[in-house]
């Protein structure tokens, strides 16, 4: 790839941004041009870096989200096959019930579905109460690739979607035909003790649980 500038702040920052743009422009050779894999790094780095209160590690967070976006993207065009149901989650932070959903929806379906999750208007960080909720049951909220982190809503990951399930977030969700929406009106378990959340994570639970019957039954750890 040509060197490009993107007037970033820090030099570094912006080579080191160049060079995940090579490697995911080879992973993605054939479905997409180098300029567009490019893009889509840099757009996900600056849009992290709006709502960060760690800097420090948002360019590795940016790979994984552009990564994530460019496979949804060429998921929805049918240039990658999905093996899988898709299903989305999406609160307005997405750092606390689509964060529970997304993990115990993973565990539950032991490879039986892949996840996604987003939040209209994320926050810098996850909410510690929400961690201790989940790290209290043995799971993590981590997909085995990269921490969890809130994530913004792109129109990619909804379109990528099979299952799309809202938390209250009103109309912020783009609808496409074809999918299935779903609405769960669940308490937002920020700035609730842990006794509260864990009693959220529960019916998350029972909810994903139901999900998984309906969309991918088998057998549940």
């Amino acid at each position: 790839m040509a060197p490009t500038t993107h007037n970033l702040a820090d030099p570094n920052t912006e080579g080191l941004l160049l060079r995940i743009a090579d490697q995911l422009a080879k992973r993605f050779a054939g479905v997409f041009a180098a300029e567009t894999v490019e893009r889509y790094v840099f757009e996900s780095y600056t849009t992290l870096l709006r709502t960060a209160k760690i800097r420090t590690y948002v360019p590795i967070l940016a790979e994984h989200f552009a990564t994530d976006r460019l496979t949804a993207l060429a998921q929805a065009k049918g240039a990658i096959t999905k093996r899988v149901p898709e299903v989305l989650f999406v609160c307005v932070h997405n750092a606390g019930r689509s964060q529970m959903a997304a993990a115990l929806l993973r565990h539950h379906g032991g490879g039986r579905v892949h996840v996604r999750s987003a939040g209209s208007l994320p926050a810098g960080e996850l909410e510690p109460v929400v961690v201790a909720a989940i790290t209290e049951i043995g799971l993590e909220l981590s997909d085995g690739e990269a921490p969890a982190y809130p994530k913004p809503l792109t129109d990619d990951v909804v379109q990528a979607a099979d299952v799309v399930i809202t938390m209250g977030c009103g109309d912020a969700c783009p609808v496409y035909p074809g999918k299935r929406y779903l609405d769960w009106d669940l308490a937002d378990p920020a700035g609730r003790p842990l006794a509260e959340v864990r009693a959220i994570r529960d019916d998350i639970d029972a909810r994903v649980r139901w999900l998984l019957n309906e969309i991918a039954p088998g057998p549940t750890p």
